[in-house]
């Protein structure tokens, strides 16, 4: 059961990473143009460098699709659900001190 499990976790975050690269790269074909839309994709893919990969996934959830900023910043990158709250409570416990 378990080895089904993290089968199924494995695709789903490969299906996620895969509408990541799609959303990217139409991103910033949207802003840019589709050479740079591909060299943006290939420097993902080669150098291991997603920067501009999630931006334009940013902009491709916010402008291309329609949704609200927070959840385009959500899709394009969603460690934030754990990098804001752990900043905001070292603020909170940096005053307290």
């Amino acid at each position: 059961m378990q080895g089904a499990l993290s089968f199924i976790w494995a695709m789903l975050i490969m299906a996620y990473s895969f509408a990541q690269l799609i959303a990217g790269y139409t991103g910033v074909e949207y802003y840019y143009g589709g050479m740079w839309a591909g060299i943006a994709l290939g420097v993902a893919l080669i150098m291991r460098f997603t920067l501009p990969i999630t931006i334009g996934s940013f902009y491709c959830a916010m402008e291309v699709w329609g949704w609200h900023w927070g959840l385009a910043a959500l899709f394009a990158a969603p460690g934030l659900v754990f990098v804001v709250p752990g900043v905001l409570f070292s603020i909170i416990d940096g005053i307290r001190k």
